[in-house]
């Protein structure tokens, strides 16, 4: 709750970009992920996805074991 007022400043902020200036946004994380939702602007982000670590090891380009996986089927 210490933070919500920031937090929801920034998801407004985000949101704005994306919808105004077509911007792309990328939400990761669950928590992250949890507050835009909470502040109801779930809908107006181009992607969230709850899988914080793996998606900055995704972005870093680094592998992912479970991509890897399937990507040598």
């Amino acid at each position: 709750k210490r933070f919500a007022d920031g937090t929801n400043a920034i998801a407004r902020a985000v949101a704005e970009a994306t919808q105004k200036h077509g911007a792309k946004s990328i939400i990761g994380g669950g928590d992250s992920v949890k507050a835009i939702n909470q502040a109801k602007l779930g809908n107006q982000v181009t992607f969230m996805s709850t899988g914080g670590g793996a998606s900055l090891e995704f972005l870093e380009g680094r592998v992912l074991p479970g991509v890897a996986a399937l990507s040598d089927k």
